[in-house]
């Protein structure tokens, strides 16, 4: 800080406190699948339920449950599987996945699964006065056996067929069909369930046109899109015989029919402009309230996303000191540093070098080289950072060598050596990174870091009201290391160069 009193090098040599930044986050959501979980009948069931963001699931309370709380489908706490409290159909048939609940996955297996367990399910977690839970759905498919086709005898001039179909579920549909493939309707249709839950089915069709030859009875499931068909041949000579007056009688009625529709013709044509114009405003009207709809759900879901989203921010602004997550969240609670970064070339003209500010938009490009004494790239555009929080960015690219940090001085230079002040950097030499904290060759603080991805730019945090300096990975947003202390006592600086320190790594104070 500007203005603080001088300090004796000799006071630089004492080991700084690394103080462990590892605080969860106060918040866990639940979430499983949106599109119904399809099973056919008989087979073993999963139901998906994780918990974000991932963490160990098992010392917490789980309950699946359906349309009420208790009894439960199955009861997990205390690490182990609850007996008491289960509902009397599932027991024996429901067990825990628990091959994953060390990273949040708590899935629940139903075996055999039956008509009765078709419908939605809730899978509930509380961890202390937490409680969250998702909703899925469960959609149990039966596929009956194969049709039966019989003919029961002439009636009314023609040849009743009887189809009939028992273990479908749910309600299935059945369809009459001729060698064209076009539909006839049914005669009459029946379906009744037995007490496993599953439906059986029976329809009957009056076959009048000799020709047909053989018709089709198909029954299909409605949710898993399969039939089952079967084909019966009616033979001319099983129909009944037609009479001389029956056949009177049809062109009797032929006739009159072609008269009848003469006289309505006329009438017929007046409607029809009418009939258009209804529908054409009929399909307009639905169209619309389709859109109203659909457009009323992208409202709710962008609402319930921002909701949440609020309610996010909300909880990390509660805690966010202990949070090593979000940083593009951390900068709106730090202030932007005003840095500036040397782009000089070894190859330009050294009595005039080119600068750009870092304001947040423009990062370092470490591929270039440096002229200066000190080697340091990065420079503040005041006397040492005031108390207060800062923030500033550096695009490292994919340099093989670097160093960046702050570094301190307790006491003002003119021309400052690396010998007077304390650094608080990470190194990266080829593929090893290394969190230092050093004075001259003393070190006081050597930590060999492992980056799950290669930052390519990296954001500091400065904290100077709780003495805190973080590094974050603004390449996958993931935290690196922080450096903690009892109290900065001199004026601090940014540092950055495109070479490693070249320290001895057993120099210890």
């Amino acid at each position: 800080m500007k203005g603080s009193p001088a300090f004796p090098l000799a006071s630089c040599l004492l080991p700084l406190l690394l103080l462990g930044v590892s605080g969860e986050v106060s918040w866990f959501s639940v979430k499983g699948p949106v599109e119904p979980i399809t099973v056919l009948l008989g087979t073993d069931a999963t139901l998906p339920c994780q918990l974000s963001p991932e963490q160990s699931a098992a010392h917490m309370h789980i309950r699946w449950y359906r349309a009420q709380l208790t009894p439960a489908v199955l009861v997990f706490h205390n690490g182990q599987e609850q007996g008491e409290g289960q509902m009397p159909e599932y027991q024996g048939r429901t067990q825990m996945v628990r091959h994953a609940i060390d990273t949040g996955s708590v899935a629940l297996q139903i075996q055999q699964v039956q008509a009765s367990d078709d419908g939605l399910y809730h899978c509930q977690i509380t961890d202390g006065f937490t409680s969250q839970e998702v909703s899925m759905e469960l959609r149990v498919v039966g596929l009956g056996s194969a049709p039966l086709v019989h003919m029961t005898g002439p009636e009314n001039n023609g040849i009743r067929v009887l189809c009939s179909s028992s273990g479908w579920f749910p309600k299935p549909k059945v369809q009459w069909r001729d060698p064209l493939g076009d539909t006839l309707l049914s005669s009459s249709e029946s379906q009744t369930q037995d007490r496993d839950g599953l439906f059986q089915v029976e329809a009957s069709l009056l076959v009048t046109d000799r020709a047909i030859g053989n018709v089709i009875c198909s029954i299909q499931n409605p949710i898993y899109d399969q039939e089952k068909s079967k084909a019966i041949l009616l033979p001319e000579p099983f129909f009944p015989t037609t009479s001389p007056w029956s056949v009177a009688l049809v062109c009797s009625i032929l006739i009159l029919s072609v008269v009848i529709g003469g006289i309505s013709l006329a009438t017929w044509k007046e409607h029809q402009v009418k009939r258009r114009e209804m529908k054409k405003w009929s399909k307009e009207h639905d169209e619309m309230v389709q859109m109203k709809k659909e457009t009323n759900i992208v409202l709710k879901i962008r609402d319930d996303l921002q909701v949440d989203l609020d309610l996010r921010k909300a909880l990390y602004r509660e805690d966010w000191k202990k949070a090593l997550l979000y940083p593009d969240w951390r900068k709106e609670l730090f202030q932007l540093a005003p840095v500036e970064i040397n782009n000089e070339r070894p190859d330009q003209d050294k009595s005039d070098p080119k600068t750009e500010e870092n304001r947040g938009k423009e990062t370092a490009d470490p591929s270039d080289g440096s002229s200066q004494v000190d080697h340091n790239l990065i420079k503040l555009s005041q006397e040492g950072f005031m108390l207060g929080r800062y923030y500033w960015e550096v695009d490292v690219k994919d340099t093989e060598e670097w160093t960046l940090g702050v570094y301190e001085l307790y006491a003002q230079d003119a021309s400052p050596t690396d010998s007077s002040r304390k650094f608080r950097v990470l190194e990266k030499k080829g593929d090893v990174y290394r969190a230092l904290a050093f004075c001259s060759q003393n070190i006081s603080l050597e930590e060999r870091l492992s980056l799950k991805t290669r930052p390519l730019k990296i954001a500091i945090f400065l904290d100077q009201e709780d003495n805190d300096l973080s590094f974050y990975n603004m390449t996958d947003e993931t935290h690196i290391f922080s450096f903690a202390q009892d109290t900065f006592m001199g004026s601090l600086y940014p540092y950055f160069k495109r070479n490693s320190m070249e320290l001895s790594p057993t120099a210890q104070p």
